[in-house]
């Protein structure tokens, strides 16, 4: 029996799409593998709160200091490094939980003209990159939303190493994160004047996490 032209080039389109499909099933297997590579040596880090805090401080009236909390926040860190430097860092607060001892400052600051709780419930960071620059010291890059406006921000972050916690034998991890940012660029209380409440606002937090 003798093959025609039409069936010959019938077959060679046959093998084509076999080998395709056969190419198609090995790059779809070894995306798997990498993903389940990643997946396997990338580590979940998550806050302990009994040992972590967000803090802010601002001048009033240009002579004395003013210091407040989110009481409700959360972190999170995931990285395949024990020097952290593939890190990917996600912070969120409550904007209702924010805390000054006062009670009538509070109210103040959840209200409309400053972070205006009821309409943007949460404060949220994402970090872009996290540089190491010595030992301890690292440079925290990431977009910061406070208000519904984001902005790229830089915090300066102490890394105080790891140990294992003797009572339940999990590593722990322990953060300090410094930067000063500008109520204003995030529209709150853009109509206060700086002269009563500073623009600029100390951002100081603690961070203990959790393997």
């Amino acid at each position: 029996m003798f093959l025609t032209v039409d069936d010959s080039i019938f077959t060679l389109n046959l093998k084509k799409n076999l080998n395709k499909k056969q190419t198609m099933k090995k790059i779809t297997l070894t995306a798997a593998i990498i993903f389940a590579a990643l997946s396997t040596f990338a580590q979940g880090w998550t806050m302990d709160k009994a040992h972590s805090r967000l803090s802010f401080n601002v001048t009033h009236l240009m002579v004395s200091d003013v210091e407040g909390k989110f009481k409700s926040f959360d972190v999170s860190i995931t990285s395949s490094k024990d020097d952290f430097t593939d890190a990917v860092i996600e912070l969120s607060a409550d904007i209702s939980s924010v805390n000054t001892d006062n009670d009538y400052r509070d109210n103040d600051l959840k209200g409309p003209g400053f972070f205006d709780a009821a309409k943007f419930p949460k404060l949220t960071f994402k970090s872009t990159s996290f540089t190491k620059i010595d030992t301890k010291n690292y440079k925290l890059k990431g977009n910061l939303t406070i208000h519904g406006v984001t902005k790229p921000v830089e915090l300066n972050v102490v890394f105080n190493g790891t140990f294992q916690n003797p009572m339940n034998k999990k590593t722990v991890a322990g953060f300090r994160i410094k930067a000063n940012i500008k109520r204003k660029d995030f529209g709150v209380g853009a109509d206060f004047p700086t002269g009563v409440v500073s623009d600029e606002v100390e951002i100081d937090a603690n961070v203990e996490l959790n393997k």
